[in-house]
């Protein structure tokens, strides 16, 4: 949308993503819980920290997207016009492969972020693992067991996830 030639449509685009990279998370994650209670709309913790992790890197991913549709040479989309391509066609066929390269990096970088940041969320009461971990710091009054493992579980995910990205993005590589 901040790319839309919608004067309307770019503004909103505008103020929710500087909104949301110029404010903490555990600021947008307060907001959420507590100001859709205040508006009438009760959503249970974890609903809401699934809303405000979502709206969080929903900003994050457009301005990804953005920045990979925008390093993709401006003479790639007027070479498919000339060709007699569709604005969608171009897109399609020429833009977004050429965008998705630059783009899987960052994209891959953001989600292995929403998993690190998703411990925040413990904060409004949501049983995530760090949220768990204190509970069993406080029951077996070993502070350091837990949290080791929880760093390990989290290390588990992102190491996973950054391998897959490493792979795809080989792939779409082997593929020029």
């Amino acid at each position: 949308m901040k790319l839309s030639k919608n004067k309307l449509f770019k503004g909103i685009a505008v103020v929710y993503i500087e909104y949301v990279r110029g404010t903490p998370l555990l600021v947008q994650i307060f907001l959420v819980f507590f100001g859709l209670n205040v508006i009438g709309v009760n959503l249970s913790a974890l609903a809401s920290s699934c809303v405000a992790l979502s709206l969080n890197s929903g900003a994050y991913v457009a301005e990804i997207i953005r920045a990979g549709l925008n390093a993709v040479d401006k003479g790639q989309a007027e070479a498919a016009r000339s060709l007699g391509m569709s604005q969608k066609k171009a897109m399609q066929y020429i833009i977004m492969p050429q965008a998705i390269k630059n783009i899987l990096p960052a994209l891959g970088n953001e989600f292995v972020t929403v998993i690190k940041e998703s411990s925040v969320v413990s904060v409004i009461g949501v049983s995530e693992l760090m949220f768990q971990a204190g509970v069993v710091r406080g029951a077996s009054f070993k502070p350091f067991l837990p949290i080791l493992i929880a760093s390990f579980i989290y290390f588990i995910l992102t190491f996973t996830l950054s391998r897959l990205l490493g792979v795809a993005e080989r792939r779409i590589g082997a593929n020029d």
